[in-house]
């Protein structure tokens, strides 16, 4: 898309993070970092009460209008794609056309009536009836997106055929199409370039909604990754045709926040905005869009405080301040594996798989690649999977690199506590994070007889963020892609949950110099299966 409006220089880049390690704060609109960065000690004043009051009424009537109106079947929503000739994306040279179907597959996993038809240009050049069909699609389709599309004949066919549509991005493709969102064209100096700069914003309030949110949706294609092109498509549609469930978090409560901050919540408030590092993670934060995981994350991970965890457990966690309820995602369904090694899969024999190398390394496994972009990038990521003190009690943390936005790395730790699920292989994960409970729900899609290499797959959600994910890793002892004769297995694996190679991000396992491993005391390891000089049998 030939947007560019100066990003912040902390999102400019591919962030580098990974799994199991979800947003506590992806869910706090501007409107919240705004107030809370401009009133500081003022936020309790007594005249802004009075506001607080005399604006309830209003802010009750519109949530309740706003309610009313999510309560409605969403409306079908129908996209048109059309890609370059044989062209060819970053996501590891995948096709364009390969990436634009299968992001029409993930569509419907957000909503089944969401309904994405993908054509190359070629079709300029047919003889047969595709051209009619082509318009015909246009005629009725509420986004047109446009991908390496330079051809001339190409631009100039869709120039004509593509006015009636009210939403048109177009992504690597000729200066001379242009950009529409809500009716509006977004105007943009034709330099050639593949951003252009956006010219001086209009004073219409409708106008400059659009520039941003052509400045999220640019920002988020720069990434190149699956999941923020289908973030892309569901922006555009949340703004424009029909609300979208998993970005309700665009649409805060205004006063009724800020009421709840401030009544429940004052003395963290102010202990986050005297605390440097707390402050710098709001003003990173307030730069977001409220529904970029990527972004979001990568603040939290940089500047994670005490006080920060304090701040999001008072304001979200506890009292729920933006209203929020996300739900963990129901697609793709991924079945587990059923047996290991020539047995049944047990719950105990799964439990052991997760445990893995760990006893004969100091570590259970370590992460090869994933599919998140906002969680599995981090470099370094190590797994480590044990039984508890207590009976029954099953844990899992992860440790892992961070670049910070300031270029400093450093160390994280997690603590998972792990309940099995009601189908051997499956478990439910949780975790505060930051001040924020996050349950996912996890599942072993497959795992070599001798632990050279496994899958495991994980739906999520931090509820009171309103922020729901999916995602994969692909681990092994080392932290290196599995031997090439193991491939058909792993991408039959990555099939059963609805992943492409190319989705994957290597992890950067270069340089990890003393990680802060290590278990409890009283911990234990497997239960039936043993690791043994790098190789593996079944005790039973």
């Amino acid at each position: 898309m030939n947007v560019n409006v100066a990003p912040s220089p902390s999102i400019n880049s591919p962030a580098p993070f990974p799994v199991n390690r979800r947003s506590s704060f992806a869910g706090l609109p501007n409107l919240i970092l705004l107030r809370c960065r401009k009133t500081k000690v003022s936020i309790f004043s007594s005249s802004l009460d009075r506001k607080i009051r005399a604006t309830r009424s209003i802010v009750a009537a519109a949530a309740v209008e706003m309610k009313e109106a999510e309560k409605k079947t969403s409306n079908p929503v129908r996209i048109v794609s059309i890609v370059g000739e044989d062209s060819v994306s970053p996501l590891s040279s995948a096709p364009w056309l390969d990436v634009m179907l299968h992001t029409a597959e993930r569509l419907k996993w957000v909503d089944e009536e969401f309904e994405m038809i993908v054509f190359s240009d070629n079709f300029i050049n047919s003889q047969d009836e595709t051209v009619n069909r082509v318009g015909n699609e246009l005629d009725r389709a509420d986004i047109l997106v446009l991908v390496a599309v330079s051809k001339e004949g190409s631009v100039n066919w869709i120039q004509t055929n593509s006015q009636n549509v009210s939403n048109i991005i177009w992504f690597d493709s000729s200066s001379a199409l242009r950009n529409k969102l809500g009716g509006i064209l977004i105007e943009t100096e034709k330099r050639g370039d593949i951003f252009s700069s956006l010219l001086p914003f209009s004073q219409s309030k409708k106008l400059n909604e659009s520039v941003e949110i052509a400045r999220t949706v640019s920002e988020a294609w720069e990434r190149h990754n699956s999941d923020d092109m289908r973030f892309c498509l569901l922006v555009i549609i949340n703004a424009y045709i029909t609300p979208v469930s998993t970005l309700q978090n665009l649409r805060a409560k205004g006063f009724s926040t800020l009421n709840c901050m401030v009544t429940n919540c004052g003395p963290q408030i102010l202990n986050c905005l005297l605390d440097p590092n707390c402050r710098k993670a709001l003003q990173c934060l307030n730069q977001c869009s409220p529904v970029d995981q990527v972004c979001n994350y990568r603040c939290i991970a940089s500047y994670e405080s005490q006080y920060l965890e304090e701040f999001s457990l008072c304001v979200l966690q506890k009292n729920n301040c933006l209203e929020l309820d996300a739900k963990i995602p129901e697609k793709p369904h991924v079945p587990p594996m059923t047996e290991f090694r020539g047995e049944i899969l047990s719950s105990e024999i799964a439990e052991d798989i997760f445990v893995g190398w760990l006893g004969t390394l100091n570590w259970s496994w370590r992460v090869v690649a994933g599919q998140n972009p906002a969680y599995d990038q981090f470099p370094c990521q190590y797994q480590l999977y044990y039984r508890g003190k207590a009976r029954g009690s099953f844990w899992y943390e992860p440790v892992f690199q961070v670049r910070t936005l300031e270029d400093n790395l450093v160390w994280r730790r997690r603590k998972y506590r792990v309940k099995r699920g009601k189908v051997p292989g499956t478990f439910q994960f949780s975790v505060l994070d930051n001040g924020v409970v996050s349950i996912e729900s996890w599942t072993i899609v497959d795992v070599s007889d001798d632990l050279s290499w496994g899958l495991f797959h994980y739906h999520g959600a931090a509820r009171v963020a309103g922020q729901s994910y999916t995602g994969a890793v692909l681990v092994s002892p080392d932290g290196q892609y599995p031997a090439e004769r193991k491939k058909d297995r792993l991408i039959s694996a990555l099939d059963r949950c609805g992943i492409k190679e190319w989705e994957l991000f290597n992890v950067d396992n270069c340089s990890c110099e003393g990680p802060p491993l290590g278990l409890p005391e009283g911990s234990s390891l497997h239960s039936k299966i043993e690791v043994q000089e790098g190789r593996t049998h079944s005790s039973v």
